[in-house]
């Protein structure tokens, strides 16, 4: 099977599929310079020197647990590019946390100026334990493409409060609270005032889709759903990047986000997300603020044009910035999944524009990018 699907993509690549110079077709296979679809699935990308790296879930033919690892991808176009390896290997050590068949989710990798290492952030499910781990994982290497080190998962920040805490629920509260039937509108703005925050504050706060974003000041953040997927956190990390500081805030309480992907425009943090369906598409959600910590205001979803009311049939991964410092450009990256095939699933990316200050994501079929 595995050969066909890699026969069947050679073959389509060749009948039309490539690309020709620095053409983005979103949703349209994208081969890399072996002509094998890219297996970089959830992903981010680093730019060192004049060079992008794209980091990514490799998803095998049948199942998206992790059978392989992250691999990495090179490029100086964006839009050609050169298979580098696998990036971070899964282990055959039983019971290793990042043994083969565990779930590896989103890994995004960023420099750090200070220890000169590369550090990959990741959403880590334990083997056999479903989703109910909810972990991120740490690893670093010496160099963009790895290979990377693992060092440890956790859940996020036990024992601390959010900074942003309006104060522990009573106990009577609580256990009414922990007993209630879930979507009710008590049981929601218990929520809101932080019921699962509390369940889960001696163990950690749990820890999926995730992002890392490194602010103008070199200032690392890493942003994650929590709280049962039902609230997003914004967790700070320590100078070297390879833990949290302890100071974390709420964003959007009970507003069942994931997919966080995150930028800012002229002085203003901008967040696009997605609702919660699972591997289903579902209408993207937008939200800006003054300060990363927040508050943060939701704004009309930002896509245009067919099924946009649906992400144009993807979820949100990253959004990379493009040209110089003083004309930023922006491309919204996003993943059309696939779970009954993970390894034929595509990617959408497409360029972000303005009006009237905010940011839309306009569908496209093919469109020239330049770095």
């Amino acid at each position: 099977m595995r050969a066909i699907l890699t026969l069947a993509t050679l073959l389509t690549c060749l009948s039309g599929n490539i690309k020709a110079g620095n053409n983005i077709r979103p949703g349209a296979l994208w081969p890399d310079n072996r002509g094998i679809h890219i297996n970089a699935h959830g992903g981010g990308i680093l730019k060192w020197g004049k060079t992008f790296y794209w980091f990514g879930e490799h998803k095998a033919d049948t199942t998206s647990a992790a059978m392989v690892g992250v691999t990495c991808y090179s490029s100086t176009d964006l839009a050609n590019w050169t298979y580098r390896g696998v990036a971070l290997s899964v282990s055959n050590e039983k019971d290793n946390d990042i043994e083969r068949g565990c779930i590896i989710e989103r890994p995004k990798v960023v420099y750090n100026a200070k220890t000169r290492r590369y550090v990959m952030w990741f959403h880590l499910e334990l083997k056999g334990r479903g989703y109910a781990a909810a972990r991120y994982g740490v690893a670093v290497a010496n160099k963009p493409e790895g290979p990377y080190q693992y060092l440890y998962s956790s859940r996020s920040c036990p024992g601390i409060w959010p900074q942003d805490w309006a104060g522990s629920l009573d106990s009577t509260t609580y256990n009414a609270g922990r007993q209630m039937k879930w979507w009710t509108p008590e049981w929601r703005e218990l929520i809101r005032k932080g019921l699962f925050v509390q369940r889960d504050y001696a163990q950690g706060q749990m820890a999926r889709d995730q992002t890392v974003y490194v602010d103008d000041d070199g200032k690392a953040y890493h942003i994650f759903s929590s709280e049962d997927n039902l609230t997003l956190h914004i967790a700070e990390l320590t100078d070297d990047y390879l833990h949290h500081t302890g100071r974390y805030w709420r964003m959007a309480p009970g507003g069942q986000n994931e997919a966080p992907t995150l930028f800012k425009y002229k002085g203003v943090y901008w967040m696009i997300t997605s609702g919660c369906t699972g591997w289903a598409p579902n209408k993207a959600r937008m939200f800006f603020a003054k300060r990363i910590q927040g508050p943060w205001t939701q704004v009309d979803n930002p896509c245009r044009g067919p099924k946009s009311e649906l992400t144009f049939g993807g979820q949100g991964t990253y959004i990379l910035q493009i040209g110089t410092s003083k004309d930023p450009r922006f491309v919204f990256m996003a993943d059309i999944w696939r779970p009954k095939q993970p390894s034929d699933a595509r990617y959408i990316w497409l360029p972000i524009t303005f009006e009237d200050g905010k940011p839309v994501i306009q569908w496209t079929d093919q469109w020239s990018i330049k770095p």
